[in-house]
């Protein structure tokens, strides 16, 4: 495990404040079958979560982000008192899961039975990579969960939540047969990353990482590569080895702002995806718009 998922231990002040918290809060304000007039709240981890529940649970439920900054480092974030009261009266909690956002973890095991969603456990592969936003199927797999959730708390509003849920899927299955286009034209075709973030929408378009494990997993661990690493992902660039860098500026260093810097020179087209949803845009569009930008790299095109 990273060094960059440990450190969302939540800290015993933090721990001391989500018991004192809990005590003081309810255990959420769940509008069976419709009844009543407070709307279900659904509250994720990220903002990339909370995309794809608002697409499913529409304007009838209140969703709420713990981190929706762009800029951001989900890994080293700290929760705040009010979000434990946040995420202990949640209807429904939606996470990432893998130690990514553990602090959520940590409030669900002192709030007890509470309907919630864990991403990373959908993964049937039980990777090692936590960043399974970037894995479509398991997103749709997401969004089902979240329908069939919320239509046990509000059965009023079920059948609304499963058509969202299916025009959701529909859309990612779009965005499935780009990528496998792409996996058509570029298969095995090398790239290079500075942090293994969109790992899985690399493997689904056929590409090759030919990124030095050693470079990468040091920028996992927040620590310094070798430097004989850092010469090789170079090198990757000055012999134009790689058809593309996948760049995430949330976790840019001085080392990978070099890397980025010798793709340039190389005229390496860089392709920037992040770990948050930039402003404006919402969860389909945000991907879309990073596996096109992929694409016009693999082409050569700006």
């Amino acid at each position: 495990m990273s060094a960059r998922i440990r450190r969302l231990a939540v800290t015993p002040i933090c721990t001391v404040a989500v018991t004192l918290l809990l005590g003081a809060t309810g255990c959420g304000s769940t509008d069976q079958g419709g009844v009543g007039d407070t709307r279900l709240t659904v509250v994720t981890s990220t903002d990339v979560w909370g995309s794809v529940a608002r697409a499913v649970a529409g304007d009838g439920v209140e969703v709420k982000s713990i981190i929706k900054d762009p800029s951001a480092d989900p890994h080293s974030y700290e929760v705040k008192p009010a979000e434990v009261a946040e995420v202990a009266d949640a209807d429904l909690v939606v996470y990432n899961g893998g130690g990514y956002d553990g602090f959520i973890e940590t409030i669900l095991q002192q709030v007890g039975d509470k309907p919630a969603i864990e991403a990373y456990s959908l993964e049937p592969h039980k990777p090692t990579n936590e960043h399974v936003w970037y894995d479509l199927p398991v997103v749709q797999e997401v969004a089902q969960q979240i329908a069939e959730k919320l239509g046990r708390l509000d059965s009023g509003q079920a059948q609304q939540f499963a058509a969202r849920a299916q025009t959701f899927r529909t859309e990612l299955d779009g965005l499935q047969a780009t990528l496998a286009g792409i996996a058509r034209a570029h298969s095995g075709q090398r790239v290079a990353m500075t942090e293994p973030v969109a790992q899985y929408l690399i493997t689904a378009a056929g590409l090759t990482d030919a990124t030095p494990p050693d470079f990468l997993e040091a920028v996992e661990e927040e620590t310094d590569p070798p430097a004989a690493a850092v010469a090789a992902t170079k090198e990757l660039f000055a012999q134009q080895q790689v058809r593309t860098l996948v760049y995430n500026p949330q976790a840019e260093t001085p080392v990978t702002a070099g890397i980025r810097a010798a793709s340039e020179a190389a005229r390496i087209p860089v392709v920037t995806m992040t770990e948050t949803l930039p402003e404006n845009t919402d969860y389909r569009g945000w991907m879309s718009g990073q596996i096109d930008a992929l694409s016009a790299a693999l082409q050569g095109r700006p």
